[in-house]
């Protein structure tokens, strides 16, 4: 699969904001069992391989990994301050767990946890995510092995099948819509109204 015409204008984004740590986070927004949506923020943790599937990271204790599972589409929404533009990135979301049955999604898991911080590392030997508070000492734990990753650790993958990238700059603004099309791998670019 090519590159998709949306990663050049996201990847110029990156680099305008690269400056504000900030920039690299963005809203997840998936579907609880009950309908009702749930948003969260994550962080941007690069490109797969030579994909267009963006990687983030997740405990697999975390509710999002069940409301995924039970229905696996998402939408990120990604704010740049400095070159005021917005990205809306929808598509299927794939958790990458230490059985996966892919093998160069496993790899890529690894290398994942490899790359992480020391600190990042440790969050995940941390208690159980919405549990009732325990005391300072359930936080302070040895780190763990920078080489493998502890079971709950997890490489989430979205792969888009629409973007929608909105420039607030100008008068009047741009607005762009991508739309991937599976049956001949392509994508279709429209310039539409802000």
């Amino acid at each position: 699969m090519s590159l998709a015409p949306w990663r050049p204008r996201l990847a110029r984004a990156l680099h305008h904001n690269r400056s504000l740590v900030y920039a690299r986070y963005a809203q997840l927004a998936t579907v609880r069992s009950n309908g009702q949506p749930a948003n969260r923020t994550v962080v941007f943790r690069g490109f797969l391989d030579d994909t267009n599937q963006l990687k983030f990271i997740t405990d697999d204790r975390s509710e999002k990994i069940a409301q995924i599972q039970a229905q696996p589409w998402g939408e990120l929404c990604w704010y740049f301050p400095n070159s005021r533009e917005q990205f809306r990135l929808l598509g299927a979301l794939t958790i990458v767990q230490a059985q996966h049955s892919d093998a160069q999604f496993v790899q890529a898991r690894q290398r994942q946890w490899q790359d992480l911080s020391d600190a990042a590392r440790l969050q995940f030997t941390w208690p159980h995510p919405k549990q009732p508070r325990t005391d300072a000492s359930h936080f302070v734990l040895p780190a763990p092995n920078p080489l493998e990753p502890l079971p709950n650790f997890c490489l989430l993958l979205l792969d888009p099948i629409q973007v929608d990238h909105l420039e607030l700059r100008g008068d009047p603004q741009n607005r762009c819509l991508y739309d991937y099309h599976s049956e001949n791998q392509s994508w279709t670019i429209a310039s539409v109204h802000p």
